[in-house]
C-alpha cells in the first residue's frame, strides 16, 4: 500500500495546455528577442522551455507561425498594459501620462518582448506589425481626441493624426532606446516625452501655430 502510494507521487503532474503554451511562448520570445527570427532556432526554444521539439511544432506549427504567435501576444500584453491604467476619469493630461508611464515600464520589464516587436518584426511579418501598430495609432489617438474635447475644442483631423503618429513615433523610438539604456528609469523616459509632447500638443490643441505655418 506505501510502496504503491509512493509511485503515485512520483508520477509527473500534466502541465495544463494553457500553462504549457505560454511558457513556450516566453522561450520564443527569449530567443527571437536576443538572437532574431533568422538564428533562433526551435531546438532552442524547445529546450529553452523544456519540452520537445515535436511539442512546440504540435502548438504552433512552423517557425513563422510561432513567431507571429509571439507578435501577438507581446502586442496585447503591451496594449493591456496601457488600456489598464487610462482611466476615463482622470483628467486628459494625467491620461496620456499614465499611458506614457505603462508603455515605458512595459518596455522596461519586457525588453526582448519589444525587441520582437519592433526590431524583428520585418520582412514577411510587416503587415502583421502594421496592423499592430494600427491599434496603437488608434489609443493614442482617441487620448488626444478627449483632450481636445476636454478644452471645449474640436481639433482639425489634419492635426489630430500628424499629432498622433508623430507621438507614436517618438514613443517608439524612445522605447528602442530605452531596451538599450538600462540605467535609465522608465519614469524619466515618459516625463521627457511628456514634457517635449504635451506642452506642444497643448499649445496645438488651444489653437496655436508657428506664425509662419
Amino acid at each position: 500500500m506505501l510502496a504503491s502510494m509512493a509511485d503515485v507521487s512520483l508520477v509527473p503532474k500534466r502541465v495544463p495546455r494553457a500553462v504549457r503554451e505560454q511558457q513556450m511562448l516566453d522561450a520564443a520570445v527569449a530567443e527571437f528577442g536576443r538572437h532574431g527570427f533568422h538564428a533562433a532556432s526551435m531546438d532552442d526554444i524547445a529546450a529553452r522551455a523544456g519540452v520537445s521539439k515535436p511539442m512546440v511544432y504540435a502548438y504552433f506549427g512552423a517557425k513563422e507561425d510561432l513567431f507571429v504567435a509571439c507578435l501577438h501576444r507581446e502586442a496585447t500584453r503591451l496594449m493591456q498594459s496601457i488600456v489598464d491604467v487610462v482611466d476615463a476619469g482622470l483628467s486628459a493630461d494625467e491620461q496620456l501620462w499614465q499611458g506614457m508611464r505603462a508603455f515605458f515600464g512595459f518596455v522596461a520589464e519586457n525588453r526582448d518582448g519589444w525587441t520582437v516587436l519592433y526590431r524583428q518584426a520585418q520582412g514577411p511579418f510587416a503587415a502583421e506589425h502594421a496592423r499592430m501598430r494600427a491599434r496603437m495609432v488608434d489609443v493614442v489617438s482617441g487620448l488626444l481626441a478627449n483632450a481636445v474635447e476636454s478644452r471645449g475644442r474640436h481639433a482639425r483631423p489634419a492635426d489630430l493624426s500628424a499629432l498622433t503618429y508623430a507621438l507614436v513615433g517618438a514613443s517608439e523610438s524612445l522605447a528602442d532606446w530605452l531596451v538599450d539604456n538600462r540605467e535609465t528609469p522608465p519614469d524619466a523616459v515618459a516625463a521627457r516625452l511628456m514634457n517635449i509632447v504635451w506642452l506642444g500638443a497643448a499649445a496645438m490643441l488651444d489653437g496655436a501655430t508657428w506664425p509662419r505655418a
